[in-house]
């Protein structure tokens, strides 16, 4: 199991590869949503902000109101942002469960 510290290195990892990618991706997905992402074995929470193609303001803690929520173990979210696990597969396997409106999900397909 990852700690939190690792989780949330993580997501600034994963912050930094959207970053390089931002301007590229910018024009062709407009995506502006709140972001949630819950850690089922450490039972905590991260919350940013999904805006230009970039992960924007991350946090600890939940929003309960977050438009997108990434739900998944701590061991997944590494394996997932250090290109160890495929997201279609991880979903499929229920590694990793999405959830967010169906237009918002093709948006995230194209930005991952």
């Amino acid at each position: 199991m990852a700690s939190m510290d690792e989780c949330r290195q993580a997501l600034r990892d994963l912050a930094a590869k959207l970053d390089r990618n931002a301007d590229e991706v910018q024009g062709r997905i407009d995506l502006d949503r709140t972001l949630a992402c819950r850690i089922t074995d450490l039972e905590a929470a991260f919350h940013g902000r999904l805006a230009g193609g970039r992960l924007l303001d991350i946090a600890d803690g939940d929003d309960p109101k977050a438009k997108i929520a990434l739900i998944t173990s701590s061991d997944d979210l590494l394996a997932l942002v250090n290109g160890e696990l495929d997201v279609a597969r991880a979903m499929a396997g229920r590694r990793i469960s999405i959830k967010a409106g169906p237009l918002d999900l093709l948006k995230l397909r194209k930005l991952l």
